[in-house]
């Protein structure tokens, strides 16, 4: 008879047993805490004793159910006497942090970035067009914000937050949750990186017939939402994404994304 090649198992003691039991149900007490987190019904997680006592788990389960939590960024554990935790909501902020992370791991230039951003924005854009109720709901806001923007033009930090405004406007608005987080996360992004690029000692101010061309742009894409013209919007937006990031790569270096950036806007 061959000899086994698998090692003979050993009979398993109760710290074994307890070693192995652990990880499944911390997963389980984190679950039901995730999912209460979530729905808003849990704004702090309650101290190790009562978690203990309300889950019926060890205070290793339950410690264990709090550092999973922990590092998905769902809460901060506060040390010490007082003990418990505070609730952390997701944020597009910090989806767009994680996504960098993952991004930059794979070396991502930022052009790449802005190849997606230039597919998936002028989508959204026209879906603000498809709604039936944007002239109540989206072309009130992007007026507002085209007003602002004309009336700060000349003032680079307050052109760029009303800019990103605008566009994030155009992907909040379009009706699409999924839309909404990713391609917000991906403008969270490059926006990060454009503040350092513009930001950059040495950089010059745009001539004024670029701040004027940003403007009218902008302007034509309210046109064409409170017209329903989608195609026409989808277009407008896509020209106009592709000249604001070609200037961009005029003015300074675009480089690879790097999380840090992103995460300094958190």
């Amino acid at each position: 008879m061959e000899e086994s090649i698998e090692p003979p198992l050993r009979a398993m003691g109760n710290d074994d047993k307890t070693r192995l039991r652990l990880p499944r149900m911390a997963e389980v007490v984190a679950d039901s805490i995730r999912s209460q987190i979530l729905t808003g019904e849990m704004q702090v997680v309650p101290q190790l004793d009562a978690l203990v006592k309300q889950y019926e788990v060890g205070p290793p389960a339950a410690r264990e159910a709090l550092r999973i939590l922990e590092t998905e960024g769902l809460i901060t554990v506060r040390r010490g006497k007082v003990g418990g935790a505070d609730v952390h909501m997701p944020t597009n902020e910090r989806v767009a942090y994680t996504l960098s992370l993952v991004l930059q791991s794979s070396s991502t230039a930022l052009s790449d970035v802005g190849a997606a951003l230039r597919q998936l924005e002028p989508l959204c854009a026209s879906m603000c067009a498809d709604r039936s109720d944007r002239a109540t709901t989206i072309v009130p806001e992007l007026k507002r914000l085209v007003k602002e923007q004309e009336e700060a033009i000349g003032d680079r930090p307050r052109t760029m937050k009303l800019t990103d405004e605008f566009h994030a406007l155009l992907v909040r608005q379009c009706g699409n949750e999924t839309l909404v987080q990713v391609v917000g996360a991906l403008e969270a992004i490059w926006a990060s990186h454009a503040q350092v690029v513009f930001d950059a000692e040495g950089v010059e101010l745009a001539p004024p017939a670029v701040w004027k061309a940003a403007l009218s742009e902008h302007e034509k894409i309210v046109q064409a939402i409170a017209a329903g013209d989608s195609a026409r919007v989808a277009d407008i937006a896509r020209r106009h994404l592709e000249a604001t990031h070609a200037f961009m790569s005029t003015v300074g270096e675009v480089g690879m994304v790097t999380a840090a950036l992103v995460q300094r806007r958190l």
